[in-house]
C-alpha cells in the first residue's frame, strides 16, 4: 500500500492524491516513486480511462521537498518525468490550494486543470538558482505566450487562481467544494470516449514535448542553488553575490 499516494477508483477513473499534508504534499523521494509506480499501473491497466491528480489539506503540491534537493543525486524526480512524459491516457488536475515548482509544472502535462478558489501557483526555480523543469520553457510559452511565460518565470512571483485562468494555466475557476466533483464528471464523460481514439489524439499532443533534464540537473547542487536553500532554512535573504 502507499502511503504518499492515496489511490481511489470509480468505474474507469482512478482518484491519484498526494498525501503529505505536514509538508504541503512536497515530494520526497518515496512521493516520487509512489506517484510514479501509480501512473504506470493507471497506463497497464486497461480499465483505467482517465486519471485524476489532486492534494490532501487544502494543498496541491508545495514542490521538491528542499531537505533533499541539497545536490545533484536525483531523489526520484527523472524516472518520475519519464513516467509522466509517456503517459498517454487522459490527466486531469484538480489544484485544491498551493502549487510551487511541480505543483505548478506538472499541470503542463495535464490534458484538464481546473483549479480552486484561493489556490496560488508559483515557480521558484530562478529564487533557487535553478532552470525550469519538467519541460516548463517549452510549454509554458506553448501554453501561455512568450512574454507571458518570461515574466512568470523571470520573477518567480505568485499566481492567484484567477490570475491562473486568465493565462490559461487552467480552464476553469471553481469553489473549493465543487473543484473536485467537477473535475471527476469531466474525467467520467472522457472516459466513456472511444479509449484508442482517446489515447492516439494524446499522443499527437505529446508529440513534440522537449525537456530541459540536463540543464536543471546542473543547477542542482551547484553555489546558487545551495544558498538559496541554506537561506530558505535559515530564513533569511540569499546572498547571490559570492561567485
Amino acid at each position: 500500500m502507499r502511503e504518499t499516494i492515496l489511490e481511489e477508483r470509480d468505474g474507469a477513473v482512478v482518484v491519484l492524491t498526494m498525501n503529505r499534508p505536514r509538508q504541503r504534499n512536497a515530494f520526497n523521494r518515496q512521493m516520487w516513486h509512489e506517484l510514479r509506480d501509480a501512473l504506470r499501473d493507471a497506463q497497464e491497466d486497461p480499465g483505467v480511462h482517465a486519471v485524476v491528480v489532486t492534494g490532501t489539506a487544502g494543498a496541491f503540491s508545495a514542490g521538491q521537498d528542499l531537505s533533499e534537493m541539497t545536490g545533484a543525486d536525483d531523489p526520484g524526480f527523472g524516472a518520475f518525468m519519464d513516467r509522466l512524459c509517456a503517459f498517454d491516457k487522459p490527466l486531469l488536475a484538480a489544484v485544491n490550494g498551493v502549487g510551487v515548482g511541480i505543483g505548478l509544472t506538472l499541470l503542463l502535462h495535464c490534458d484538464v486543470v481546473y483549479i480552486a478558489e484561493g489556490a496560488r501557483l508559483r515557480p521558484p526555480f530562478v529564487a533557487l538558482g535553478v532552470v525550469p523543469e519538467a519541460a516548463s520553457s517549452y510549454l509554458l510559452p506553448a501554453t501561455i505566450g512568450w512574454q507571458r511565460a518570461a515574466e512568470v518565470l523571470l520573477t518567480a512571483d505568485w499566481i492567484d487562481a484567477r490570475r491562473a485562468v486568465e493565462l490559461g494555466l487552467a480552464s476553469r475557476l471553481c469553489t473549493p467544494d465543487e473543484l473536485l466533483p467537477a473535475v471527476r464528471a469531466v474525467a467520467a464523460r472522457i472516459a466513456l470516449q472511444p479509449q484508442q481514439a482517446v489515447q492516439q489524439t494524446k499522443r499527437l499532443l505529446m508529440a513534440t514535448r522537449g525537456r530541459e533534464d540536463r540543464a536543471f540537473a546542473e543547477r542542482v547542487g551547484s553555489v546558487e542553488n545551495l544558498e538559496a536553500i541554506a537561506a530558505f532554512f535559515e530564513k533569511r535573504a540569499p546572498d547571490f553575490s559570492k561567485p
